[in-house]
């Protein structure tokens, strides 16, 4: 008969040796934040993969437009949870993300990138139409005194995209330059941060003057 008593007393010796397990966290806020992390790390791969794709011509104009602006929207959220920890630059750098397109896009740009040309007259006049409304929706919010990053950065998102659809329009074109300008800071705000009275008046300022050389050259277009 095999002696299974001290097959078992080896057995749980040998057991009390191993190193013990230690846990990633002790709190279900702890656990939180690391899910936090994770979602943030899976946001910046994913907008890098994209861009990629998208450069490589695997993907159509639509498909990136849409799932870019998607990320870039759950990238603001995700950045908001973890700012108060570390700034997104210091998250990739410590978990040694190479991800160049993605820092472009999304610390950086803020929208998609969009492609001139091959409009058709009846689309070039609706995306006139749309940055039109965009320019005046997004002044109304700013004399409406809304100051908070959430309420402006999605309206000068829009206004951007809608502006880089434009065809012909010079690769220094100053409304794209000030629009840009004023994403790129609200980019490396937090969500729920306000712009100060100063800059709320110089960014209605600057998109005031951003749209009258809007039309500026839109009537030298029609002209010539």
């Amino acid at each position: 008969m095999v002696d299974r008593t001290g097959l078992g007393e080896r057995f749980a010796s040998e057991m009390s040796l191993e190193e013990p397990e230690v846990p990633l966290y002790e709190t279900s806020k702890e656990r939180q934040q690391y899910d936090e992390m994770a979602n943030l790390y899976a946001i910046i791969m994913a907008t890098e993969h994209l861009e990629r794709a998208f450069v490589q011509d695997a993907i159509d104009q639509k498909t990136y437009t849409y799932e870019c602006k998607r990320l870039i929207s759950q990238f603001g959220v995700a950045e908001h949870v973890l700012r108060d920890q570390m700034s997104t630059e210091t998250f990739m750098n410590v978990y040694q993300m190479d991800c160049p397109r993605a820092v472009e896009r999304l610390l950086v740009q803020g929208v998609p990138q969009a492609m001139k040309g091959g409009d058709s007259n009846v689309n070039h006049a609706a995306t006139v139409a749309e940055t039109v409304q965009y320019f005046i929706t997004t002044m109304d919010a700013v004399r409406l005194e809304q100051r908070y990053v959430d309420e402006l950065q999605p309206l000068l998102s829009d206004l951007m995209d809608s502006l880089t659809r434009l065809p012909e329009t010079p690769n220094d074109f100053e409304p794209n330059r000030v629009v840009q300008s004023w994403l790129q800071k609200l980019n490396a705000m937090r969500a729920v941060d306000e712009i100060e009275e100063g800059d709320a008046r110089q960014l209605l300022h600057d998109l005031d003057s951003a749209y009258t050389e809007f039309t500026r050259f839109l009537k030298s277009q029609s002209s010539s």
